[in-house]
C-alpha cells in the first residue's frame, strides 16, 4: 500500500535558494560562465594563448577541445609596464636567484624566512616611495586584510570609500572598528562624516574616537577613477585623521616617474600615513608592501598577522620586483623604465580617446590605464566576451556583484607593451562588436575643428 505524501514536507528544510544572489547565479551567471577562468597556456604578456573549451551541460562543466587559440591580444591583464615576461633581464635575474636560493623559504620572516633579498627589497621600496621604511608581504590581498586590524580596533573609526576593494573591506571588518562609508571620491560626503565624528564622538558614550582612519585607493579597479588625493590629504590634516592609501593599480602606472598617485599629483609622500601597494601588476611579481614612518613599520613587524604567520615571499619573486623596480627608477643605468612609463601614459590617452570618438561610454580618469567600457545590460556580458574572443581579443567582462546589476561593463587594461598596431587592431574589433551589439550609447559626437589643420587630436565634444 502506497504511503500518502506528506503535505508539509517542504517546511522541514531551509530554502535551497535564499536570496537574490542565488537567483542571479542560477539564472544569469551560469549562462555566461564561459567568459571567465579561461585557461591561459602562455606568458601573460601583450599576447596570450588560450586553451579552447566547450560545454555540453549548460556551463556546469567544461571540456577541452585540444585546440589552442594563439596570439590573442591581451586587453585584460594588469601587466601595465610589460614586465610579465619569461625572457629579458628580469627573468634572467630571477633565474639566477632561483638557482641560489630555491623557489620557496618555508618559514615566516620572524623565524627562519628572513633573507637578505627581503631586506634589499624593503630598502628599495622605501627609496622608491620616498618614505622612511617599508615592509613587504607575500600576498597583496593579505597586506590589506591582515594589516588594517593591526592599525585599528575597538573605539576607532574607519571611513571607507564606497567602491573600495574587497581586501580593504575585509580588513576593516576584521579590525572590530566602527565603519562608515562615504560616497565615491566625494569630498563633501567625507568631510561630513569627519565633522560628525569629531562633534558626536563614539555612539552612546560620546567619547572621542581613539583614532580615525580614512581608506582610499589610488586607481579604482572597476571605475578607472583616480582618487582626489590633494583634497583627501587636506581633510585628514584639518580633522587630525590618518590616511591609508591603497596603490595596487596606481603604483608604477601613474606619475611622471611611475611612483603612483602621490607622484601624479606632485605631493609629499610623508603626507600619507600608510602607503600600501602590490607587486602583482606593474612589477610583474606577487605580494604587497606597506610604507611609512619607521615607527609604523617597526610596529607592524611585531603586530601584523602577515608578518608573524605568513610564509615569506619567494626569493625569485623578490628578485623580479627588485629588478623591475630598479629599471623604473633608472638605477639599472638605462632609460627603459622611464620609456615604459611614458609609453603607458601615451597608450592610455590614445586608447581612451579613440573609444570616446567611436561613441562608447567609458568611465574613469583620462590618465587611468583601467578603462571600463559600459555594456549596461547583463545579457550583453556574454555576447561581448564571446564575440571579442572570436576576433582574437581577450577582454575582461564584469557584472554583478562586482558592479550594480544594470551597470555591467567590459574592463580593458592598457599596457606599455601594447604597440599602436595592437591597439588599433583591438579598437577596430571593439568597434565592430560595438555595432553588432549596439553598444555605442553616447549621445555626444566628435567633429573636426575646421579653423585649423586637421589631425588626429583636433576634436571637440558636441552634444546633439
Amino acid at each position: 500500500m502506497a504511503c500518502a505524501p506528506r503535505i508539509g514536507f517542504l517546511t522541514d528544510f531551509v530554502p535551497l535558494y535564499q536570496d537574490f544572489e542565488n537567483f542571479y547565479t542560477r539564472n544569469l551567471y551560469m549562462r555566461i560562465r564561459d567568459n571567465w577562468n579561461r585557461p591561459v597556456c602562455s606568458v601573460p604578456g601583450e599576447r596570450v594563448d588560450i586553451m579552447e573549451r566547450f560545454t555540453d551541460d549548460y556551463n556546469w562543466t567544461f571540456k577541452f577541445t585540444g585546440r589552442v587559440i594563439k596570439g590573442v591580444i591581451n586587453m585584460g591583464s594588469y601587466n601595465y609596464l610589460g614586465f610579465a615576461q619569461n625572457s629579458g633581464f628580469c627573468a634572467e635575474a630571477s633565474a639566477v636567484v632561483l638557482q641560489q636560493y630555491g623557489g620557496g623559504v618555508c618559514s615566516t620572516r620572524q623565524e627562519m624566512g628572513n633573507l637578505d633579498k627581503h631586506e634589499e627589497l624593503e630598502h628599495l621600496v622605501a627609496e622608491f616611495l620616498g618614505v622612511d621604511a617599508a615592509m613587504t608581504y607575500g600576498m597583496g590581498f593579505a597586506t590589506n586584510s591582515m594589516n588594517i586590524p593591526a592599525l585599528a580596533g575597538k573605539g576607532c573609526l574607519i571611513l571607507s570609500d564606497e567602491l573600495n576593494h574587497a581586501s580593504l573591506v575585509l580588513g576593516a571588518r576584521l579590525s572590530g572598528a566602527t565603519i562608515r562609508i562615504f560616497k565615491h571620491n566625494n569630498m563633501q560626503s567625507l568631510e561630513k562624516l569627519l565633522r560628525d565624528a569629531i562633534v558626536h564622538g563614539q555612539p552612546r558614550t560620546h567619547r572621542p574616537w581613539r583614532k580615525i582612519l580614512i581608506l582610499v585607493e589610488g586607481i579604482y579597479s572597476m571605475e578607472g577613477s583616480i582618487v582626489r588625493l590633494p583634497e583627501v590629504i587636506a581633510l585628514k590634516k584639518k580633522y587630525k585623521a590618518y590616511l591609508y592609501l591603497d596603490e595596487a593599480h596606481s603604483i608604477g602606472a601613474l606619475g611622471p616617474n611611475g611612483r603612483g598617485v602621490v607622484d601624479y599629483f606632485g605631493l609629499d609622500p610623508r603626507d600619507v600615513d600608510i602607503m600600501m601597494g602590490t607587486f602583482t601588476k606593474s612589477f610583474g611579481g606577487a605580494g604587497g608592501y606597506i610604507g611609512g614612518s619607521k615607527v609604523l613599520i617597526d610596529y607592524l613587524r611585531k603586530h601584523s598577522h602577515s608578518t608573524a604567520y605568513a610564509t615569506s615571499m619567494s626569493p625569485p619573486v623578490a628578485e623580479q620586483i627588485i629588478t623591475s623596480m630598479k629599471c623604473i627608477m633608472g638605477a639599472d643605468g638605462t632609460s627603459l623604465g622611464r620609456e615604459r612609463v611614458e609609453q603607458l601614459a601615451e597608450n592610455t590617452r590614445y586608447f581612451r580617446r579613440r573609444l570616446t570618438e567611436m561613441g562608447f561610454i567609458i568611465y574613469g580618469n583620462s590618465d587611468s590605464p583601467v578603462v571600463p567600457l559600459m555594456l549596461y545590460m547583463p545579457a550583453k556580458i556574454g555576447a561581448f566576451g564571446r564575440e571579442m574572443l572570436k576576433r582574437h581579443i581577450g577582454v575582461v567582462v564584469v557584472g554583478f556583484p562586482a558592479t550594480p546589476i544594470i551597470e555591467s561593463r567590459a574592463r580593458f587594461c592598457v599596457s606599455a607593451a601594447h604597440t599602436k598596431e595592437m591597439l588599433d587592431e583591438a579598437l577596430s574589433k571593439i568597434s565592430e562588436v560595438g555595432d553588432l551589439l549596439q553598444l555605442k550609447y553616447s549621445r555626444h559626437h566628435f567633429v573636426p575643428l575646421l579653423d585649423r589643420p586637421f589631425d588626429e587630436t583636433t576634436y571637440e565634444e558636441t552634444e546633439d
